[in-house]
């Protein structure tokens, strides 16, 4: 049973990861130039690299149907350049996530596949697709929506050890980002992090650095370009998928299961093959 996800940022990862190891055959689609921050739990960072591996995990960037097919025969994860959803057309899955996270809807719709899913605010679940996942951090995390959409944005990042907005670094100029610290330093307040052409991007807090976006990106003001983890004994989470894009990837495929059930009582399993 094919399922395309729409962005492989590392909250989509967390989904793509969790349909992968359920056994679902996989094709994620990303964009020219993803701006993914947290790029060592992210397989959208294989379009730069070629490939990514992420806790055992590998998917491989592709170019055609036949590289796509090749993936899929070595047990790993196409991740082709598809800003439009034009291999959605093509592939005709039975279900479409939209993971890309954007706080808005870019083309996703319940003609795309028999099942649909989004993720985020953006979407109306019955007018959109069939099911919208809240992202809002929070006693209702992953809880499936059928008849409205998701909480908005709040532009506050989640606390982590009582600590929200200030872990966050964005952008205060339009230039190409590049990089003088890496995911999982130690990096201490005012250190310099990197540079936007030829000014200097502090960091906010004391921390371990969680996520840095990509050499050369080219950034605007108030684009998050690095994130910074003030639990000094979380190392390991700079290289694990987190808390919430496990609880997100759990949340899609009980979405998936519980839409298969539902329309398989109705077509009597027939539409999904023999097989299910």
């Amino acid at each position: 049973m094919l399922v395309i996800v729409r962005g492989a940022g590392d909250l989509a990862t967390g989904v793509i990861h969790r349909l992968y190891r359920s056994g679902f055959k996989i094709l994620a689609l990303e964009i020219e130039k993803p701006s993914a921050i947290r790029r060592s739990v992210a397989f959208s960072e294989c379009i730069y690299n070629l490939e990514q591996v992420v806790e055992g995990v590998k998917a491989k960037k592709v170019n055609d149907l036949r590289e796509i097919e090749e993936c899929w025969k070595k047990n790993e994860i196409p991740v082709a350049v598809d800003p439009v959803g034009k291999y959605i057309e093509i592939l005709k899955p039975q279900i479409v996530i939209d993971a890309i996270i954007a706080k808005k809807n870019y083309g996703t719709n319940m003609d795309m596949a028999p099942i649909t899913i989004a993720l985020g605010p953006g979407f109306v679940a019955g007018r959109d697709v069939d099911i919208v996942v809240e992202t809002m951090r929070g006693h209702n995390l992953g809880r499936l929506i059928y008849d409205r959409g998701a909480l908005p944005n709040t532009g506050e990042p989640g606390d982590i050890a009582g600590i929200t907005k200030e872990r966050v670094i964005y952008s205060e100029k339009t230039g190409f980002f590049k990089a003088v610290k890496k995911i999982g330093d130690y990096v201490k307040r005012k250190e310099i992090l990197g540079y936007i052409d030829e000014t200097p991007v502090f960091a906010t807090i004391d921390g371990l650095l969680r996520g840095i976006i990509s050499d050369n990106y080219e950034v605007k003001p108030k684009f998050k370009i690095a994130d910074i983890d003030p639990r000094l004994n979380q190392y390991d989470n700079c290289f694990t998928i987190s808390d919430k894009a496990r609880s997100l990837g759990g949340a899609v495929l009980e979405g998936i299961l519980s839409e298969l059930h539902r329309k398989g009582e109705e077509d009597g399993f027939k539409y999904f093959g023999e097989s299910f």
